[in-house]
């Protein structure tokens, strides 16, 4: 996995960009097939804003934006949003496993009071 962290105005330390980083990682702890991380720093008068862009398998992207004091509050938030987004995101996959309109088995019936009748035979000619 891929993670690009880049400022448009203004400064990152090597200390602001190794927390940025490190948060950014973390994501994989939510959806564990990520392809790219992108994260774009802005600094606006005395404001901070980040805005994260996620790349997931088969084309599935996740965007957040939010404004901080700082750089490290902005990131907290935007990593808040992007992990609500993809345990949404993993919590559908996962459901629709067994859903037989996606491709899933077909749901077992428990009634089996059919196997037991024989082939051919009507219950109520009798």
């Amino acid at each position: 996995m891929q993670i690009e962290i880049s400022t448009r105005h203004g400064g990152l330390g090597s200390e602001q960009q190794r927390y940025l980083h490190d948060k950014a990682e973390k994501l994989l702890k939510y959806f564990g097939r990520l392809m790219a991380i992108e994260v774009a720093v802005d600094q606006v008068k005395h404001q901070w804003d980040v805005e994260i862009l996620v790349s997931a398998e088969h084309k599935h992207d996740f965007v957040a934006r939010e404004t901080g004091s700082t750089p490290e509050a902005a990131m907290d938030l935007c990593v808040h949003k992007i992990e609500q987004q993809l345990r949404r995101y993993k919590d559908k996959v996962q459901k629709h496993k067994g859903d037989p309109s996606h491709g899933g088995p077909l749901p077992r019936s428990s009634d089996q009071s059919g196997a037991t009748e024989a082939p051919g035979a009507d219950p109520d000619e009798f």
